[in-house]
């Protein structure tokens, strides 16, 4: 079995996790309020601003028989650098307080997940931060156009409210091709063992972020 393939097979419990969040089923089933949505985009944009310095920072330690993969993280880089202010953008369009959302302390759970990608690449494996990003680009691609859709539908919100989860769910049907090419490659146990285990911690993290949104009456 290819690693890309054992990735999704020993991850499924802790993603049904992540998809049972009450949010995520009031989103599929159209009863997701305003303040939730605003809620969501707030929480991402604290997580979303930290995906370039943390591709930075697994880039700078990656070891030299890593070079391919670092090479793919300055492709990484090139592609997400700035998004963190489509967040913002999509939070003014909501009619919402940007400039109070980039001010804020994020949700425990929101910082607990980014400190421990952080934590991962620099005490433990750099290569764990490919478990994160197994995470985020893999709910993109199940949620994101599908969700933008149904919320817009629901709450009469104009197009420019939804440019994170609308370019996301599009661009990272792409990246999950390119990431799987990336996971294949792998060669070391170690490594593949770093981002299983970093995966299944992030999908928790990630699930109680989004556990931590209010949810419609």
């Amino acid at each position: 079995m290819d690693f890309f393939d054992e990735l999704n097979q020993v991850t499924s419990t802790e993603r049904d996790y992540l998809l049972g969040a009450p949010i995520i089923q009031q989103a599929i089933t159209g009863t997701v309020s305003l303040p939730s949505y605003v809620a969501f985009l707030s929480q991402a944009y604290h997580h979303v601003k930290h995906t370039t310095p943390l591709l930075m920072a697994c880039g700078s330690r990656l070891p030299e028989r890593l070079e391919w993969l670092r090479e793919a993280v300055a492709e990484y880089i090139e592609e997400e650098l700035g998004h963190q202010e489509w967040v913002l953008n999509d939070i003014r369009a909501c009619g919402a307080d940007a400039d109070a959302v980039r001010a804020a302390t994020p949700n425990l759970p929101t910082e607990l997940m980014v400190s421990y990608v952080y934590d991962r690449i620099q005490r433990h494996n750099p290569v764990s931060f490919f478990g994160m990003v197994h995470v985020l680009e893999g709910t993109s691609i199940a949620l994101a156009t599908q969700m933008a859709g149904l919320i817009k539908g629901q709450l009469g919100l104009p197009a420019q409210a939804f440019s994170y989860l609308t370019s996301h769910g599009s661009l990272d049907i792409g990246h999950v091709e390119f990431f799987k090419k990336l996971m294949n490659q792998l060669d070391n146990e170690v490594d593949k063992a770093a981002v299983v285990h970093t995966a299944k911690v992030v999908y928790r993290l990630y699930g109680d972020m989004f556990r931590s949104l209010p949810l419609s009456a």
